[in-house]
């Protein structure tokens, strides 16, 4: 089970991460006066437009994992670690890592949907 939550936590930091690239790196780049670098970006990774094309299915997939992992955490924060001091160990660090991973993941969410969503309407 706990291999299970490791995943869903990666797999909600990398699809945070693909929301990070198709809006909030190309808003903050011509934020702060660096259009041509995000032009050379978008010629070497054509892909970050089809990431920004999409962003409304990315920001639906990205969320529900993150909303998944939330429940595994939260769910499994009840069960106890096992009684072995290594095996307690090993528990705790996984929980304490699953969680540092899930924060930073919501967090990098948080940031992509500000600049897919919301900067245009309160920053013009």
């Amino acid at each position: 089970m706990k291999e299970k939550n490791l995943l869903l936590a990666y797999l909600s930091l990398f699809s945070s991460l693909g929301t990070i690239l198709c809006c909030a790196l190309p808003s903050a780049l011509v934020f702060i006066g660096m259009g041509a670098t995000f032009a050379g970006l978008i010629g070497v990774f054509p892909q970050i437009v089809w990431l920004s094309e999409n962003k409304i299915l990315i920001f639906t997939i990205s969320g529900i994992l993150i909303f998944a992992n939330y429940l595994l955490i939260f769910t499994q924060k009840k069960l106890s670690c096992p009684t072995d001091p290594v095996l307690a160990k090993a528990c705790t660090r996984s929980r304490t890592w699953s969680l540092t991973v899930l924060i930073f993941s919501t967090l990098m969410w948080m940031v992509g949907f500000f600049f897919a969503f919301l900067a245009t309407t309160y920053l013009n």
